[in-house]
């Protein structure tokens, strides 16, 4: 068994603050830097690397944790590494479902407002 100091490098807190347990995640398929160019990963250990296949398709920071079986804590500091070399892109749920047009404020009050009848 890995230790989870030694996978995070004695890191206690990820570089960034604002991974939820429900803040949604995906691989990027094409990095490129800030000039256009591709972006090639730095040295990846084996953990970064299976972040990047579970999420191939998109993934909540809890099922990358329990996907990973480590510590949230210690998985958001891994994601923040990912997201910081540009090879993961972090996103509030709710922004991925009005994006794809799937979260109607309106319907999700219907349907709160009709469970609060049962």
């Amino acid at each position: 068994m890995v230790r989870p100091y030694t996978i995070t490098r004695g890191r206690t807190a990820p570089d960034r603050d604002d991974f939820t347990l429900i803040t949604v995640l995906t691989t990027v398929e094409e990095p490129l830097d800030e000039r256009g160019r591709p972006l090639r990963a730095g040295r990846l250990q084996p953990e970064h690397r299976l972040i990047l296949e579970l999420c191939r398709r998109p993934a909540a920071v809890a099922e990358v944790a329990a996907g990973l079986d480590l510590p949230v804590s210690v998985t958001k500091i891994l994601l923040a590494d990912l997201v910081g070399q540009g090879l993961l892109t972090a996103r509030a749920p709710l922004l991925v479902a009005r994006a794809s047009g799937g979260a109607d404020g309106s319907l999700l009050a219907a349907v709160r407002d009709g469970l609060r009848r049962l």
